[in-house]
């Protein structure tokens, strides 16, 4: 529990500063770091919301209310599905970006980007709230409120693993992947190209250093969603198909912990990967520590004229 709490206040402080961020820094006002920010608030969401209805539903509560019970349950679910379309959108953009430049400024304008995130908002919505729609196991009679006893494994394991988080992981590595072999690809002939054509051609390797570096960046937040949730996908998948396997309770708490950790680390990992977002996080901090120390200045000269007088 403690730790739960600790990835909850994390998870929330620290994208909370990644939607400031983006907010007050017009550099970072693209249509990745709007999907970002979608992501951000998931996970802010997830540290406010779910971590809280995780901790509650740990220790069998809320007793004999199926349909709040599910609820509770179901919006680590939701949330969680949307970060996976935030990531699937980011994805797809850098596609669009890499594959078809001359075609973004068209397909990937402000507008849209608010359309993708409404509509994968919705959808996660949609899928979270299965489980409430009666795809759930009968409540024990006991009423209380643990996972295992009230959510279908086969709803966790084929509809939400399989055909959920499976598929788009794998279609964001495939997209990666593409992307990663193409970038180098055109460094290589840039490279052979460079001594002939001069200026314009190390422009256009400089472009695309940028691109494979934000590419990287992007990679990294997706392969730590996956490190991070698919212990627990398993775990479940042991549960379905092998019911009578034991699974030690440590392996499962921690399982859960990590995956609920995933909301807090990518703050620390745009800081580190990221130097737009490192300096606008530097600002924050600046000027929050400007303004405390304002504050402190005001109170003590207020101190000061009380005791004079």
């Amino acid at each position: 529990m403690v730790a739960e709490l600790v990835i909850a206040f994390l998870s929330t402080v620290g994208n909370v500063l990644v939607c400031a961020a983006v907010a007050l820094n017009r550099k970072l006002r693209s249509v990745t770091n709007y999907f970002l920010v979608s992501l951000a608030v998931a996970d802010i969401c997830v540290g406010a919301i779910a971590i809280p209805c995780a901790i509650l539903t740990d220790i069998g509560l809320p007793r004999h209310n199926l349909y709040l019970c599910l609820l509770m349950l179901s919006v680590l679910i939701m949330f969680t599905q949307s970060s996976i379309f935030s990531l699937l959108a980011v994805a797809v953009e850098r596609y669009v970006a890499i594959f078809m430049p001359f075609r973004y400024q068209i397909l990937m304008t402000s507008q849209n980007a608010v359309l993708v995130i409404l509509a994968t908002w919705l959808l996660a919505f949609l899928i979270g709230l299965v489980p409430l729609m009666g795809w759930h196991k009968t409540p024990p009679e006991s009423g209380y409120c643990f996972f295992v006893l009230v959510v279908d494994m086969t709803y966790m394991v084929y509809f939400n693993f399989f055909a959920c988080v499976l598929m788009p992981l794998v279609i964001m590595f495939l997209i990666y992947a593409r992307i990663f072999v193409m970038v180098k690809r055109q460094l290589r002939r840039i490279a052979a190209e460079q001594s002939s054509r001069g200026e314009g051609q190390a422009r256009a390797a400089a472009s695309m250093r940028r691109e494979i570096k934000t590419a990287t960046s992007l990679f990294l937040v997706l392969f730590l969603f996956t490190i991070c949730w698919i212990p627990l996908h398993i775990i479940n998948c042991f549960l379905l198909l092998c019911p009578h396997c034991p699974v030690p309770l440590e392996l499962l708490l921690t399982a859960i912990i990590l995956s609920h950790a995933n909301s807090a680390v990518n703050p620390f990992l745009y800081a580190y990967t990221m130097t737009a977002f490192r300096d606008t996080f530097k600002a924050i901090f600046l000027c929050c520590r400007i303004m405390g120390d304002e504050v402190g200045g005001d109170n003590r000269e207020a101190a000061a004229v009380r005791n004079a007088n």
